[in-house]
């Protein structure tokens, strides 16, 4: 292998955070090259045909409120790489066994009218103070805890009001089951329980997204993401290697920094920094399904056949029941389900008049059982005759993620605990979440700030601490030796 004789950045994994990282040490001005394990790059933003034939399924994420309204993803042309967001009727449906539904819509008039008359108004005034200020929302929750104020500090001190309450606090604000669930089924894309701090602000992000950004698709499927980003870095000068597996920094080639898109399980192996993340904690595991249909979804629910995105629990207190008993160490009997449908919306993904499905539950991390009894189980509740429109299957549980991705460890899709502070302190407490022991190796992984979803904002605040480092070193008149220098 061939390296650049100038690379002064080397970027281990090509996830959207790693390719963040390194578009904006490319747009920096730095030589960059990118190592990848896998033959493509994505991370967990892929597309694969995982069942059938002519089945694209997104072995990951589908759905991405915190892409489109990624700040940084916000200041590059994807567009002019490919990228095109779909969007689905209604970003999502929370639906009941009685086929009603609670329902995140772009016009909060619908979103409110969906949670009964008692509650309705309770929704506007909860979320009015943010709406149409996503952007100035997203700068400030999505930033790196520690690096000063923030742009907007009013609007984000009454944002962490609401947000720094438990979810199931701030569904007592709400009188009805709809409401109520609305908050869990948001609050439940996180692996923390609902009475856990900041769960609260996980639920009011997913929900303001929706009215404001909305929850699209990426057409085609989430490789189309990282196929984009991928491409703008290649025309900033960006080198990108896949299919190449890195066990040791002496594999790679001397450079200023060195910034992984990793697990920092795997960053203290390839650095040899093991130290620096001895009390890391993994958290619950997916376990997922994807499906090829014979047709659509047969929801009871009128309202689910129209979203992209279903959280299928019930009451709130159901969600709770399907999530708690992961977090302590075993698989629910009735699982809370998060479940995508692409192709009602993005005919690309599967054949004509055909659909791909998928859906995850938690289970422990590691766990090595099958849950795909009781997720059919819990789908047939809400969706009677759904295994009559299955054509195939592709199961994986914990073992079957971390092998996909190595991220994943045990499966922890999230790659880090967010149980209580471990939702701000990731991946461990220091001033530099994205700096390690060494002054050249960097984090950039979503165990870094603001954590996991397909938005590069872990990437683009690592690539700032590199660049403040690098620049430090030469306002000092210092050259700091790199690694094999």
């Amino acid at each position: 292998m061939t390296h650049s004789p100038t690379t002064e950045a080397v970027v281990i994994g090509a996830g959207p955070n790693g390719l963040t990282a390194a578009i904006e040490l490319a747009r920096a001005g730095l030589t960059v090259e990118v190592f990848e394990a896998e033959p493509t790059v994505g991370g967990g933003a892929r597309t694969e045909e995982l069942t059938l034939p002519g089945f694209r399924h997104d072995p990951c994420s589908t759905a991405h409120p915190f892409g489109v309204g990624s700040p940084v993803f916000k200041t590059m042309p994807l567009d002019k790489y490919g990228l095109r967001w779909v969007h689905p009727d209604l970003p999502m449906a929370h639906p009941f066994p009685d086929g009603s539904a609670a329902v995140l819509s772009r016009a909060v008039g619908e979103t409110a009218a969906s949670l009964g008359p008692r509650d309705a108004g309770a929704y506007r005034r909860m979320l009015a103070p943010f709406l149409g200020r996503w952007d100035e929302v997203a700068r400030d929750v999505m930033r790196a805890q520690w690096s000063g104020l923030p742009g907007s500090p009013l609007l984000f001190a009454r944002f962490g009001m609401l947000g720094g309450l438990p979810a199931t606090v701030l569904a007592r604000r709400f009188r009805d089951a709809p409401a109520r669930a609305l908050i869990a089924g948001a609050a439940g894309h996180l692996s923390t329980p609902l009475y856990g701090l900041s769960s609260g602000g996980a639920a009011l992000m997913f929900l303001l997204a929706g009215h404001t950004v909305g929850w699209p698709l990426a057409r085609g499927g989430s490789q189309a993401i990282s196929d984009a980003l991928a491409g703008y870095l290649k025309d900033l000068g960006g080198t990108i290697h896949t299919g190449t597996t890195v066990t040791s920094l002496k594999e790679l080639p001397p450079a200023r920094a060195y910034v992984f898109d990793t697990s920092p399980t795997a960053l203290t192996r390839i650095a040899g920094l093991p130290k620096d993340y001895r009390g890391f904690r993994y958290g619950p595991a997916a376990f997922k399904i994807d499906y090829a249909l014979d047709g659509p979804v047969p929801w009871r629910s009128p309202q689910a056949a129209r979203a992209g995105t279903i959280h299928v629990g019930g009451t709130i207190s159901e969600v709770e029941a399907g999530l708690l008993p992961a977090l302590h160490g075993s698989a629910p009997q009735a699982p809370y389900l998060l479940a995508a449908q692409p192709s009602l919306f993005d005919p690309t993904r599967a054949p004509e008049g055909k659909h791909v499905f998928w859906v995850y539950g938690r289970v422990p991390n590691g766990w090595r059982g099958d849950a795909t009894e009781a997720i059919e189980r819990q789908l047939e509740r809400f969706a009677p005759g759904f295994r009559d429109r299955v054509l195939a299957r592709a199961i994986s549980g914990p073992a079957e993620l971390a092998a996909r991705n190595a991220n994943y460890v045990g499966g922890d899709y999230a790659c880090g605990a967010t149980a209580g502070l471990r939702s701000v302190l990731r991946p461990t407490l220091r001033r530099v979440p994205y700096a390690t022991s060494d002054p050249a190796v960097f984090l950039c992984s979503a165990a870094t700030p603001p954590g996991p979803g397909v938005h590069g904002m872990s990437g683009h605040h690592a690539a700032r601490a590199v660049l403040k480092a690098l620049w430090r070193d030469r306002a000092g008149g210092s050259a700091r030796p790199s690694h094999g220098w």
